[in-house]
């Protein structure tokens, strides 16, 4: 495999770019080697510079769930064009992808556009506060909500001990506020909200996380949460901006039958364009300005060629429901098949997997919190992602991401990375 191009273009990256990389992950530091540059894309295919071709499993971290470039999108896109890129006005398509949102997922009541997911979860936090009146929040370790600063901070010692920064430039006084239990540790949750009575605005969460790899709630972990918030009158704000439209027509929420307060969206309401939004009961939404006194704004929100894109994605799958037991079957003929391999080769690695999204953690312990995928083998990961690299296969580098599906996957694909997994496993037990 050739990548003589992609490393003289990451040589040339790292003089005007920090690291080299426009998002941290894409530099193969927690994997080695040099990163590939991609050039195109198609179904389940993606090309990279020097011409190698990839089945991929990262999918854009999950919009792609058509598969790359799907001609329906493409000429939506294509259309819109015509019109012009950006108004910074109210266009017919903002209405139209509003109304849908609000009709495919039955907590939300009223919606607003951003840009990214980071935009959703800051201004969903800042709504929070604003109606409740308070100032805390509380998040869960390893599960990630973009970089704004309340997210940026790392656990506290103890149930009731404020957390600190996780990154330079975040300040104290915005660690003050953020809590940090760990992820379906519904007794920690408890706990920090008994030694902060009635200071806790609200309570995010991924449903299923997808940035310490693919983490399952445990049973009643979710309600639990829900009987928490209630208790406290504290806001439940679900990120759905990986499993949103992805694990069932009304996301991880009607999968696992949770209904929260505000709920942040990204990635495939864009159909791979820049895209965002957050959304829930119209109560809280009402304090959004103009409609209310929290603020929040931004030129290019509600994108003309964003909400063609989304509105083009987002009325397929509310036409073909097809598309989730086809998901539901690639995953678990993956799964099925990565598990017989390590039967076979006498391994017991942990699998988290639901519907098309699943990791593979070089542990032999139960992965049900930060501290837990924590025990994975992040050497031997590494070795065994560039075994799979060179065997065409193409996955996010880094233990902590999981690993997302198309419709664009066929039964040939499938079987195909299979056996490139069964291969890799036996390569790196050798080495």
């Amino acid at each position: 495999m050739n990548t003589s191009t992609s490393q003289n273009l990451f040589e040339k990256a790292q003089h005007y770019i920090p690291g080299g990389v426009n998002s941290p992950v894409r530099a193969f530091r927690a994997v080695g080697g040099t990163p590939i540059f991609i050039k195109s894309a198609k179904g389940a295919y993606v090309y990279d510079e020097d011409g190698n071709e990839y089945i991929e499993l990262i999918n854009s971290w999950g919009p792609m769930i058509l598969g790359h470039a799907n001609e329906l999108i493409q000429q939506a896109v294509s259309d819109a064009i015509q019109h012009s890129f950006s108004f910074g006005a109210p266009t017919r398509k903002e209405v139209e992808m509003a109304e849908l949102i609000v009709s495919m997922v039955p907590s939300i009541e009223k919606v607003r556009m951003v840009n990214s997911g980071t935009e959703a979860t800051m201004s969903a936090i800042r709504v929070a506060r604003g109606f409740t009146g308070r100032d805390k929040i509380i998040k869960f370790e390893g599960c990630y909500h973009g970089h704004g600063d309340s997210f940026l901070i790392a656990a506290g010692s103890g149930a009731a001990t404020f957390g600190t920064p996780d990154s330079p430039g975040v300040t104290k006084g915005v660690a003050h506020d953020t809590l940090t239990a760990p992820f379906n540790d519904l007794a920690a949750v408890q706990q920090l909200v008994d030694a902060n009575k009635e200071q806790i605005a609200a309570l995010i969460l991924e449903p299923v996380v997808g940035n310490m790899g693919c983490v399952l709630p445990a049973e009643g972990f979710l309600a639990g949460l829900r009987r928490i918030c209630d208790e406290e009158g504290t806001v439940l704000i679900l990120d759905e901006v990986m499993t949103g439209f992805r694990l069932a027509k009304g996301g991880a929420q009607e999968r696992f039958g949770i209904t929260p307060d505000l709920t942040t969206l990204g990635k495939i309401i864009g159909g791979g364009m820049p895209v965002g939004a957050y959304g829930g009961r119209a109560e809280i939404m009402n304090w959004v300005s103009p409609a209310g006194p929290v603020y929040q704004a931004g030129t290019l929100s509600g994108n003309p060629i964003a909400m063609a894109a989304g509105l083009t994605m987002l009325n397929y799958l509310n036409e073909h429901p097809e598309v989730y037991s086809q998901l539901e079957n690639s995953g678990n003929k993956l799964v099925t098949g990565f598990k017989n391999s390590q039967e076979k080769l006498g391994l017991n690695y942990t699998l988290n997997h639901i519907g098309s999204m699943y990791t593979l953690f070089f542990t032999d312990q139960p992965v049900t919190d930060l501290s837990s995928a924590k025990s994975s083998d992040l050497v031997l990961f590494g070795k065994y992602f560039h075994a799979m690299l060179n065997r065409g296969i193409y996955m996010g580098p880094s233990q902590f991401e999981a690993m997302f599906l198309s419709t664009a996957l066929t039964d040939d694909h499938l079987n195909k990375i299979i056996q490139a997994n069964e291969d890799s496993l036996k390569e790196i037990q050798s080495l």
